[in-house]
């Protein structure tokens, strides 16, 4: 493959703002990629995907090729993937025998592996002999899943529709409304995706609407519900009939749930920021189902958010624990008695997860519920993102 001038300095300014100026990769590729409308197709996938490697095996390649030079991670990125880099004075200096050489004589999994050392020991420490398959799952590029919305079409429609554009994808088994993209393409520039007929949405993100066994017609409370993904399946599941009541405590998020739900021809969705307790306390015993999608470490979806490991600090991590009890310890007061409350996280790790709801089922304010299954999805297992769903109901 060739390398061409202006899409290798659109990768360098992309680690630039990422590392330099700690933004976030997906935001920052976006803006990359709209800086210059005559990228093609290809080009835009060779710096998305570049970029996102690159930040992935970070750790490894400045230790490769030590140093800040953007120029030289990509150079030795480049040199990995068994590829010739050309001669230009940006690469110089970039030995591919000393590379591979140095390289052999690794025997840290940290480092191996591209995680800083604090999290590898905090892995093992909670997932003993599955954090090495883990480890190695989740720095593989994550698939593109689709999720039918189910009020428009249905997947073998859109499944034909796709292939109409050229875009071939294949069901899974035991994922109902999901689609996986047989080869990496911007569905979002689509008419099929502006026409509202699906989302992007991995495969164990489609579990958690499913638990809440939602049926037309009831009241449902997404109370951390971010840009509204889960509250779009939701009000899929529920046929467009009834309530979503969807909350948040950062009010700008909300914004873009009710341009989706517009997109996606549902009209039961209603966004509400989560002002105070007090907003809380109004809701009592209000709800036929509540969801509590919690912030969470995120380390159970590194495949597509690989940034997030150079963002984590055990700090981080004990700081959204300290969320989520308090989130456990209020908002279940919204369920009615009789009412299911499922639990989810987009974290691996037990002490976010399953001790968690542990600790909440043997508090007061947990004293009134039941659980009654618990799902830890890991991705060596599954092949999709790293999960927790916890189903539980209140006892009338």
């Amino acid at each position: 493959m060739k390398l061409f001038p202006n899409t290798v300095n659109g990768v360098v300014k992309a680690l630039e703002d990422i590392f330099d100026n700690n933004q976030y990769a997906d935001k920052v590729i976006e803006r990359v990629l709209k800086s210059n409308p005559k990228w093609g197709a290809r080009d835009r996938a060779f710096i998305a995907e570049s970029v996102y490697e690159i930040v992935r095996w970070k750790r490894l390649i400045q230790y490769l090729s030590p140093g800040e030079d953007y120029y030289k991670w990509f150079g030795t990125f480049w040199t990995l993937q068994e590829r010739t880099l050309p001669d230009w004075k940006e690469f110089k200096g970039i030995d591919k025998q000393k590379i591979s050489k140095k390289k052999e004589k690794i025997t840290q999994r940290a480092l191996l592996q591209s995680i800083p050392d604090w999290l590898d020991q905090l892995g093992a420490e909670q997932l003993a002999d599955k954090w090495e398959e883990e480890l190695t799952s989740l720095n593989q590029e994550a698939e593109v899943v689709l999720r039918v919305n189910t009020i428009k079409t249905n997947k073998s429609q859109l499944k034909a529709k796709l292939e109409e554009l050229d875009i071939s994808t294949h069901a899974i088994k035991g994922y109902p409304d999901a689609l996986v993209l047989q080869r990496r393409k911007n569905v979002f520039r689509t008419p099929l995706f502006k026409e509202g007929l699906f989302e992007v949405q991995d495969a164990s993100s489609q579990m958690v609407a499913a638990a809440l066994e939602v049926q037309p017609g009831m009241r449902v409370i997404d109370a951390c519900a971010g840009a509204g993904g889960k509250s779009l399946h939701l009000a899929a599941l529920m046929e467009n009939k009834g309530r979503i009541l969807a909350m948040d405590l950062e009010a700008w998020k909300l914004k873009n749930t009710k341009l989706r739900a517009r997109r996606a021809g549902i009209s039961i969705i209603e966004t509400k920021p989560i002002e105070s307790s007090k907003t809380i306390k109004r809701l009592h015993a209000s709800a036929d189902r509540l969801l509590l999608d919690v912030p969470c470490s995120g380390l159970g979806v590194l495949k597509r958010n690989p940034d997030t490991k150079w963002k984590l600090s055990p700090e981080s991590i004990a700081k959204v624990q300290d969320i989520q009890r308090d989130i456990l310890s209020q908002y279940p007061s919204m369920l009615k008695p009789g009412g299911i409350l499922v639990y989810a996280t987009c974290s691996i790790l037990p002490s976010e997860n399953h001790l968690q709801v542990a600790a909440f089922l043997s508090s007061p304010a947990g004293k009134s519920f039941e659980l009654l299954e618990e799902t830890q999805v890991l991705s060596h297992e599954s092949g999709f993102d790293g999960f927790y769903i916890a189903k539980m109901i209140k006892k009338a």
